[in-house]
């Protein structure tokens, strides 16, 4: 959808106010309200799921091996033999959503069973692969500490540090993580679709490296980072809430088109000039909306925790977050079987906890999955409940708006199904699995969202009447 003219005048004429997220972390400071030079909103995100690995990885390098009961999975054997960390430095390669100069990142040991020690800490910005831009490279301190134990089910925030970004859709933070010691189970997130790097066991702190020498492996995992927060007052956080679809499993490796990508890129495009819309993605691959789980023999660790669980760590605990997009459910029927209802009594939790907070809720329709091979996915009786779910998500009234991924990603010469060019893979080659929109189903989806409703949400939210 287009904005004319006279529509970007009308966005330009208001006034908005950034308010306090309403969850704050314990032991860190929140982000400040309505006009600070000290409020922060999320620039990148991803979200955290369990013990790597545990999990769907893609395009992961490495010989096949257990991840998870029934599944199995690449594993990163030459640099984590062990499937953890030893005295080694971890390179993780984020792209923020916005410019800015002051960062703060979170590290994460939330599914860790022991303390791990992060001995330094630096981020700086990515030249090439694993090299840094010289001059760029910044330590990162921990309440002015340059160590920093991170306690089993933990996360901790770092202090701000300034790296100059004038260009989000062209360049990208390297954080490097020095794992002193011992890591114990690493906290990850399996499919980054982006590729970092890391050191040989034992190669010590190598963080401050500016050159790749030190790092010869590849991953396209995240490890042990979650989140890196921008220091903009005038800026505000989109949500993109889901599952691989949303993660973007079948789109490109390094590519950045999955359909909240593309959203970035529209909503860089016609946001009114000076304020950003920071469109960061909380997507974990097999994640449901339910607590079902998998049917028997399937992997439910591997999906993560489901979104009513994870809904306040990934939502609503995030700043400057106006505005969350979801898209969930296909896996709870066709990984666990369940019934419509029980979607969208999912659904319904997640709209009252959301609006709770003052935050506005689009939601998105179920892409289609007949002739999906494995569980349930592409079963008439399950085009059937989706179509139940997405007749909701479009007449209920109970989300803000209505991103209908369904209308465009269907075949109409075959209901049910994904349209034949929509239906291979990007990732890796070869055809698709009737599930996954590639790059071109995930295009069109991201151009299907009503970006002046985005807009209008994220930058101008209706201030509740004082009591």
């Amino acid at each position: 959808m287009r904005i004319t003219r006279s529509s970007r005048a009308a966005i330009a004429a208001f006034a908005w106010v950034l308010l306090t997220p309403a969850v704050a972390v314990a032991q860190e400071p929140a982000a400040t309200a309505h006009g600070s030079s000290h409020a922060w909103v999320d620039g990148w995100t991803t979200s955290a799921q369990g013990v790597y690995p545990v999990g769907y990885s893609v395009g992961q390098p490495g010989p096949v091996g257990p991840a998870g009961p029934g599944n199995t999975a690449p594993l990163l054997t030459s640099a984590l033999p062990d499937n953890q960390a030893h005295n080694q430095t971890l390179r993780m390669i984020v792209q923020p959503s916005a410019a800015g100069t002051s960062w703060r990142v979170r590290l994460t040991n939330e599914f860790g069973t022991r303390a791990v020690t992060f001995g330094r800490a630096y981020v700086g910005l990515q030249r090439i692969g694993a090299t840094v831009v010289p001059g760029t490279n910044r330590v990162l301190t921990f309440s002015g500490r340059r160590s920093v134990t991170v306690p089993a089910g933990r996360t901790t925030l770092s202090d701000p540090v300034s790296v100059k970004v004038t260009d989000a859709q062209s360049q990208h933070l390297a954080v490097s993580l020095h794992v002193a010691g011992d890591s114990g189970p690493m906290t990850w997130h399996a499919a980054a679709f982006t590729t970092s790097y890391l050191s040989d066991p034992n190669a010590g702190d190598r963080t401050a490296d500016v050159a790749d020498t030190a790092f010869p492996h590849s991953t396209t995992s995240w490890f042990f980072v979650s989140e890196v927060q921008l220091q903009r007052r005038d800026a505000a956080t989109v949500v993109a809430f889901g599952d691989s679809i949303t993660d973007g499993f079948f789109s490109t490796i390094n590519g950045r088109d999955r359909w909240p990508d593309v959203l970035q890129r529209r909503v860089d495009q016609y946001s009114p000039s000076r304020r950003a819309v920071s469109v960061v993605t909380e997507a974990i691959g097999g994640n449901m909306v339910t607590r079902i789980g998998r049917t028997p023999g399937g992997c439910t660790p591997c999906d993560g925790p489901p979104a009513v669980d994870r809904l306040d760590r990934d939502v609503l605990a995030r700043p400057g977050v106006r505005v969350v997009i979801i898209l969930e459910g296909i896996n709870d029927l066709g990984g666990g079987g369940a019934t419509a209802e029980q979607v969208i009594g999912g659904y319904r939790e997640i709209i009252r906890r959301v609006h709770a907070r003052g935050i506005k809720i689009i939601g998105a329709t179920l892409t289609p999955s007949a002739g999906t091979a494995f569980g349930l996915y592409g079963t008439p009786e399950t085009d059937a409940k989706r179509r139940t779910i997405n007749t909701f998500i479009r007449t209920s009234g109970m989300f803000d708006g209505v991103a209908d991924f369904a209308a465009v990603t269907e075949d109409p010469a075959n209901p049910g199904h994904l349209l034949p060019a929509y239906d291979t893979n990007s990732s890796v080659g070869g055809p698709g699995d009737h599930l996954h929109p590639n790059r071109a189903g995930l295009l069109a989806m991201g151009a299907a969202v009503d970006v002046s409703q985005v807009l209008r949400l994220a930058l101008y939210p209706a201030v509740k009447p004082a009591a």
